[in-house]
């Protein structure tokens, strides 16, 4: 991702199916992608950009909520961008394809946090073969469900 990418980013913000689970309008400035802490990519499809991913290393705060896990370990949070992109196997298969480049650098665990009431997104990281470690809590960033996959 690059600054090219902010009102692409902020249009597939302003779609009621992505403000309804993600409601920063991060990231937004040259100074957010300069954050080592993150990692941020889009993803395209046949050369058609349709949505956001981003890792970052659990430990870059030392409120996180994931900061218990292993050095080494990431959190990723996802949206798709697109409407017409919706419900048709593509979260699963991105996340899938993004956890295997994780991996490799070396990340013991990556985890995610969704809102328990995001259905959809938990069924997608179920597919990408994530589960649910503890029950939903409420954190810093608001009401998540705590999620895992290792290596």
């Amino acid at each position: 991702m690059t600054s090219a990418d902010f009102a692409m980013i902020s249009a597939w913000q302003s779609h009621p199916h992505v403000r309804e689970w993600w409601d920063s309008d991060e990231p937004g400035t040259n100074r957010e992608l300069e954050d080592g802490r993150v990692e941020r990519w889009i993803v395209s499809f046949s050369e058609r950009p349709f949505a956001y991913i981003q890792d970052y290393t659990v430990h870059g705060w030392k409120d996180h909520h994931f900061f218990s896990l292993p050095p080494g370990s990431r959190g990723i949070d996802q949206f798709i961008g697109e409407p017409d992109m919706v419900g048709r196997g593509h979260g699963p298969a991105f996340i899938s394809e993004h956890l295997k480049k994780v991996f490799a650098a070396g990340a013991p665990v990556v985890a995610t946090d969704p809102h328990p009431d995001n259905a959809r997104a938990i069924a997608a990281y179920k597919k990408a073969g994530f589960s649910a470690f503890g029950a939903a809590r409420q954190t810093p960033w608001g009401l998540i469900l705590p999620m895992k996959i290792s290596r």
